[in-house]
């Protein structure tokens, strides 16, 4: 008898057979996990360009003190004379390796170059000034009993783009109408919050500050009342800044608010703006964003929920893995390995609450 094809059941649908999925809740989160490829091995066009005007430095500096030591007579001055030109020699063979990088980091689709695995890429940590040469680990994890119901592992840094994918195969993995989905600021984005929205998921994401008015002392745009009866803002000093224009800037529809006569003369123009007018500018789908901030401000232990539920598990995966991490080369083969790491952690979760029994019995079903 020829042995069963069939795929092996993911971690998630034993779960969802024994009834262990109760909250429809989920938190999404993503870490850094290191690749099989040192930090000198990953070459940027900023790392390029930096080795290079040090390898030029290096260079200059031994080709001076070789006209020192031709100067000098000597046995040793000759022998001192030899070492430097094989240094330079050397160096000179490295600036044509770093040329030839250069060439090639150009011709990168994201400006970047890794020898040991190519597909591992250099990213920024939590750590000032720090970073790894790995990979972007998503997971979310549900808030019952913090099984990990979705995973995905991406090659950027950034976790901007990936709320909507996230959300959308927890809800599927979870098998419900509608989920809540818990996200830190990373996940901010509007387009994805209206994503979420129309595939009946509820996000909380805190939306990062960037305002420059709020760096600078003055007026935010939270100062700024939008009233959807009149279509218009009310600025901090009661004055209604009306619509005057709509622009399209990165296939985003948006409309810009402004009332130059209240402006002038305005006691209190130093603390909002240093040009003629305030100018406040709103994306046609902002009632998303509105709606978001309103939960946010009804829920203020959320992100503390989001933190005790999703970081845990992967301090505990990488625990497993070791300093190094990562084993294995190429994505295709790190999903595969960070797979089974969390097929092992949800499983040690079910036995953990339900026993080894059920789940023995669930596989065998």
């Amino acid at each position: 008898m020829q042995p069963s094809r069939r795929p092996a059941p993911s971690s998630w649908c034993y779960a969802s057979q024994l009834g262990l999925f109760g909250a429809a809740l989920v938190a999404i989160d993503g870490s850094k996990f290191k690749a099989v490829n040192t930090r000198d091995r990953n070459f940027t066009a900023y790392k390029v360009k930096r080795r290079i005007e040090q390898v030029a430095e290096h260079i200059a500096g031994y080709l001076q003190d070789l006209d020192t030591a031709d100067r000098q007579e000597g046995q040793a001055a000759e022998a001192r004379a030899g070492r430097l030109v094989e240094k330079i020699d050397r160096l000179r063979a490295q600036m044509a390796m770093l040329k030839a990088m250069e060439a090639e980091v150009e011709a990168s689709p994201d400006s970047q170059v890794s020898l040991t695995d190519p597909d591992a890429r250099a990213m920024a940590t939590s750590g000032r000034g720090s970073g790894i040469v790995g990979y972007n680990v998503q997971s979310a994890v549900e808030g019952e009993h913090h099984l990990i119901v979705a995973h995905d592992v991406i090659m950027t840094g950034s976790d901007r783009e990936q709320l909507a994918s996230m959300a959308a195969k927890a809800k599927g993995a979870m098998g419900v109408e509608a989920l809540d989905v818990l996200a830190d600021r990373g996940y901010f984005s509007g387009e994805a919050i209206l994503a979420c929205g129309a595939m009946g998921v509820t996000p909380y994401v805190p939306k990062p500050q960037t305002s420059g008015a709020k760096a600078g002392g003055r007026f935010g745009k939270q100062d700024f009342v939008y009233q959807p009866d009149q279509d218009v803002y009310r600025c901090p000093a009661g004055a209604l800044l009306r619509r005057h224009m709509t622009t399209v800037e990165k296939d985003m529809t948006l409309h810009r608010y402004w009332d130059r006569a209240s402006c002038t003369g305005c006691q209190l123009k130093p603390q909002c703006t240093p040009s003629i007018e305030r100018r406040i500018t709103r994306w046609e789908h902002e009632a998303v964003i509105d709606a978001l901030q309103t939960r946010m401000d009804l829920a203020p232990r959320a992100m503390r929920v989001r933190r005790r539920l999703v970081e845990h598990p992967f301090g505990t995966i990488k625990a497993w893995m070791g300093h190094t991490h990562f084993l294995m080369k190429r994505l295709p083969n790190v999903k595969t390995e960070i797979g089974l790491h969390i097929l092992a952690y949800n499983m040690k979760r079910v036995m953990a609450v339900l026993g080894a029994k059920p789940l023995m019995e669930a596989i065998r079903a």
